[in-house]
């Protein structure tokens, strides 16, 4: 059974279709309107081994949060559902990754009890077209609807563009490992029995 999901949101602020299979090759087809976002985009798919597809337009006239958070939102939305019932699955991935003279690690567990924890060793807001507090806002809107505890850090850097990247190719490093299949565990990977 392929594990795979789509989703439409429209609102006045933007309209964004997407399109994910867990078990893919990492293929990307990103299209936001915002070139930096649509490769950071393409990193995580590319790392976490994920086939996904995004048509997104926004009011990008206005500012860029709008589309950021919005695309974060539907991406949430479709992991979750191709992520099922989550029986089988490790659930938990971690992964450390440079980035030149950045390093980030990620790790997650797909839990269903969503948080974000995100530390970055540049001051949010830095003034560039997509800084670290969009980056953020991103991240809680997509680990919000994905129903995952996503703890991101990085420790240092001094490129926001490096340390940006070295965060999505570690999500997705860690997103596809903990979606990955578990052949040990048939049912829910929890001690409760259930997420």
């Amino acid at each position: 059974m392929q594990r795979a999901a789509k989703a439409r949101r429209r609102t006045r602020e933007t309209d964004i279709q997407a399109e994910l299979v867990l078990d893919g090759t990492g293929q990307a087809e990103i299209e936001t309107g915002i070139g930096f976002f649509d490769h950071m985009l393409t990193l995580l798919t590319v790392h976490g081994g994920f086939d996904l597809r995004i048509q997104a337009r926004g009011d990008l006239h206005v500012d860029l949060h709008h589309t950021v958070e919005d695309v974060g939102l539907v991406l949430g939305d479709i992991f979750d559902e191709a992520l099922g019932t989550r029986e089988g699955i490790r659930r938990f991935g971690h992964a450390v990754t440079p980035m030149d003279e950045a390093l980030a690690a990620v790790t997650v567990d797909l839990s269903k009890r969503p948080f974000l924890v995100f530390l970055l060793p540049i001051p949010l807001g830095g003034g560039a077209r997509f800084d670290g507090s969009l980056a953020k806002e991103f991240f809680r809107a997509f680990a919000t609807r994905g129903g995952m505890n996503l703890h991101i850090h990085s420790a240092y850097g001094e490129n926001e563009h490096h340390v940006i990247e070295a965060v999505f190719k570690s999500t997705g490093r860690s997103l596809g490992q903990a979606a990955a299949a578990d052949e040990r565990f048939g049912g829910v990977r929890s001690s409760k029995g259930t997420l």
